[in-house]
């Protein structure tokens, strides 16, 4: 699917705020743009709309990903799904989990972009070395994984008394 089609995504992401959806279309050409032959995954759950880019059509396979959460602030994180094992010279990541490791990306003229950038080569080999059969192997589709029915609502704070 080319990268102009945004149709799926759109849809998914018209109850955030525009600076939302625009910091998200911005992380989605940062990827694209690095690896057209990746297959975009979109998972719509409760807690956040994620978007992985992965070799295949597993999840297990997914290099690097985004996340916008939904609720009060609508935090984005940029993520590896197996960051813990990414060598990150420069302490960029967050995250003392087994395997996931991100960045707060509330701001894209804030965003690191080389050394994000080395980070995600790097998950993409790491990615690669982890497909045991070549014939997994896809190029450049965009596929909506996951549809949960419900989704969490914004908290609106009580007035205080």
């Amino acid at each position: 699917m080319p990268k102009e089609e945004v149709t799926d995504l759109l849809f998914f992401m018209r109850t955030f705020p525009s600076e939302v959806r625009e910091r998200a279309l911005w992380l989605r050409d940062f990827i694209w743009d690095l690896y057209p032959q990746a297959n975009e995954l979109i998972y719509d759950n409760y807690n956040a709309l994620a978007v992985g880019w992965s070799p295949t059509e597993k999840m297990s396979h997914i290099f690097c990903s985004f996340a916008l959460y939904r609720g009060g602030n609508y935090n984005t994180h940029f993520g590896f799904y197996w960051g813990s094992e990414l060598s990150d010279p420069h302490k960029i990541l967050i995250g003392e989990g087994k395997q996931y490791r991100y960045l707060l990306v509330n701001d894209i003229a804030a965003f690191p972009q080389q050394e994000v950038k080395k980070l995600v080569d790097e998950a993409w080999q790491n990615s690669l070395a982890k497909v045991k059969d070549p014939k997994q192997l896809t190029e450049g589709k965009t596929i909506v994984k996951m549809v949960s029915d419900s989704k969490r609502e914004k908290k609106l704070k009580a007035p205080k008394k």
